[in-house]
């Protein structure tokens, strides 16, 4: 007798149930890292001791030691979040999503103490003293955040920290879910701490590596994932597989473009080519050609095969994660290997403060012919316009249909992005105060209207697939956020236009300004708090997608008019003024083309006041015909009810009026 005929449930049983992951591949890949990180560091120069200042052999070794864990633990947390909130089904008997949740808890620890290790042995390689060295703590607890690297060492310890709790705790598709995108929050600091960091393409090199270090965390750590997790997955390991294939494609693309990026930023002539540091990072180009082959493998054979009958995808899969422990051990070998000497430009106030050179000197001209590429919003603006061109033929293919001025208006409203992001507004701006709100009207009240005519959450809804078996998909995740508490708050129209016009006092007279001005992530943070709350303030009053219930059309107007007649006392409070906003930013850089500062203030204000008229004008326009729209239906579905119930309203309503006019009758006079 067989097993399914002594137990005939055993036939239908998940094999995962009740299984434990295995802890040798992660073991293993620390054990393969660590000595590549070391004899390679070696070799490159990336551990010699210093003749002054020198912390000592313990931080030498043990800083690359330290990354190596702390590079794998944090793959491994952010893999398994993946894993359990977006790839892997969850069984009526199963505990996919608690295993792969604790696994997360336990790495997250490991990588807690990594980086907080890290930080001290960060200090004390900084500031050249050995860790017993007579007053060392107190010198680390004093500077540990004056210090930018000790700063953002630390933000990352406290927020990898946060995630151990939140990990432990967390059960359902959603909490596993927020605790991925804390996963990635904490490792943003690391993105603002590589190599480039002092150069005057910082800002572009900080783009290269957070793409790269987001790429490879999600790479590593899902296929790791995969592996620890491969007995509890049981049935569940194919569509786990196949999608996580789809991703790991993406995250390739991400690793090979950034790493190319910073490669060339690296080196200003082919003498580089040959030195240590280039000799590293080919052997992570080796590496990359070779995983790029396993993956192609992988989806050939392994998933076209079927991953649950054949062993090839273990196999494929453990010799694929060697590679990577290869390669990872070269990358932490790399980030301590001394960079080739590039030609720096001659120093200014501009370069010391913004990290770009001066641009040419100021003319309307510039407006069109100016232009400086930025790696991180050039790229969004494409994949937002192929991704969108991607879904309207889905759309076509099956005999859908789709308004072509949809399609228009968010190619439009990109195209405004990048040129306010990359061209004249975005280089002009970082200096001069005028072009600073070119730029800013652009992105706040230009942008959102052509995006939100593009009807993007309409398209993506009916383009992308609905999963099936209760995961977080796409669109999974976009219905969750447009019908979500949060979406409804903010979409409400008289939180969106406090938003609207709030930031802008927030932003101009705090030290945000400052901040955005002088500093990468400043300038991130505000491109995308202005693009977004402008979008949701134009959604808010003419957005047609999918979304939490609309006031009615006078009372939309009512907050137009009142959100944009404060805009416009902002723009004439800069007019007007007679204080200078950041003034020692302004001061300091000593721009020659600008010799009046409060003048280009005031020129400023009138930008904001001017170009805001249009963006009015054409909101004002576009509600109205929602107006007469909405009107409109309300008038035919009357008709229709009419129609259906003999105009019994109306016969109502006349019968109440007679009533009304027998009782004045009756009445004795």
């Amino acid at each position: 007798m067989t097993a399914a005929q002594r137990d005939p449930a055993a036939a239908t049983r998940d094999p995962g149930t009740g299984s434990v992951p295995r802890w040798f591949p992660a073991v293993a890949l620390v054990g393969l890292a660590l000595p590549v990180a070391l004899l390679v560091g070696a070799a490159s120069g990336a551990m010699g001791g210093l003749l002054l200042m020198d912390a000592g052999p313990l931080v030498r070794i043990g800083l690359p030691a330290l990354r190596v864990v702390h590079d794998l633990a944090a793959s491994l947390t952010v893999g398994m979040l993946l894993v359990a909130a977006f790839l892997t089904p969850e069984g009526r008997h199963t505990r996919r999503r608690a295993t792969a949740a604790r696994v997360a808890a336990w790495s997250a620890a490991v990588w807690t103490v990594a980086a907080g290790v890290g930080l001290v042995f960060s200090f004390a390689d900084l500031a050249g003293l050995p860790l017993t060295t007579p007053g060392f703590w107190t010198d680390l607890t004093s500077n540990v955040w004056p210090l930018e690297l000790t700063r953002l060492l630390l933000v990352e310890t406290v927020l990898a920290a946060l995630l151990v709790p939140l990990a432990w705790l967390s059960r359902t598709r959603g909490a596993l879910a927020w605790a991925f995108v804390l996963s990635l929050v904490t490792l943003l600091p690391l993105s603002f701490a590589g190599h480039a960091s002092g150069t005057e393409g910082h800002e572009q090199a900080m783009t290269a590596l957070m793409f790269h270090l987001f790429g490879v965390t999600v790479w590593v750590g899902g296929l790791l994932a995969i592996v620890v997790l491969r007995p509890v997955l049981g049935k569940a390991v194919a569509p786990t597989v196949r999608r996580f294939s789809t991703l790991a494609l993406w995250c390739y693309g991400a690793v090979a473009v950034s790493g190319v990026l910073f490669a060339l930023l690296e080196a200003d002539d082919l003498g580089d080519l040959t030195s240590s540091y280039w000799l590293v990072l080919w052997g992570k180009v080796l590496a990359l050609l070779v995983l790029g082959w396993f993956g192609y493998l992988q989806r050939e054979r392994v998933l076209a095969r079927g991953v649950e009958r054949s062993g090839a995808f273990a196999r494929l899969a453990l010799t694929e994660l060697a590679v990577m422990g290869i390669a990872i051990g070269l990358a932490v070998a790399l980030s301590r290997t001394p960079t080739p000497d590039v030609e720096r430009l001659p120093s200014s106030p501009v370069l010391e403060l913004t990290g770009y050179p001066m641009p040419p000197a100021w003319e309307f001209s510039r407006l069109f012919t100016q232009w400086q590429v930025n790696w991180l919003f050039l790229p969004t603006a494409v994949v937002a316009v192929v991704t969108y061109l991607v879904w309207v033929r889905r759309l076509r293919s099956r005999g859908d249909s789709w308004p072509l001025h949809r399609t228009i208006c968010w190619v439009i409203g990109w195209v405004v992005f990048a040129y306010a992001t990359n061209g004249a507004p975005g280089v002009y701006g970082r200096i001069m105060f005028s072009q600073h709100m070119v730029m800013h009207m652009l992105l706040m009240m230009a942008v959102p209207i052509f995006l939100v005519v593009g009807s993007v959450i309409t398209l993506a809804l009916r383009s992308l697939p609905a999963r099936k078996d209760a995961t977080l998909g796409p669109r999974e995740i976009l219905l969750a956020v447009v019908h979500s508490r949060y979406a409804a708050f903010v979409a409400n129209p008289l939180v969106a236009g406090l938003i609207f016009f709030g930031s802008l006092i927030a932003f101009y007279w705090t030290e945000w300004f400052p901040w955005a001005l002088t500093t990468h992530s400043g300038h991130v943070v505000m491109v995308a708090h202005f693009t977004i709350a402008g979008y949701a303030f134009v959604w808010s009053l003419i957005g047609t997608d999918p979304g939490p219930a609309k006031w009615p059309a006078p009372l939309r107007m009512m907050v137009l008019i009142g959100t944009l007649a404060a805009h416009a006392f902002f723009g004439l409070a800069l007019m007007t003024g007679t204080w200078l906003l950041a003034p020692g930013f302004f001061k300091a850089i000593e721009v020659p083309y600008v010799p009046d500062l409060l003048a280009d203030q005031q020129l400023a204000g009138g930008i904001a006041w001017g170009i805001g008229e249009l963006p009015t004008l054409v909101l004002a326009m576009l509600l109205m015909k929602d107006w007469l729209r909405s009107d409109s239906r309300e008038a035919a579905r009357k008709d229709r009810q009419a129609e259906r119930d003999g105009d019994a309203e109306l016969a109502a309503y006349n019968a109440h009026l007679q009533e009304l006019a027998q009782r004045n009758q009756r009445r004795p006079q």
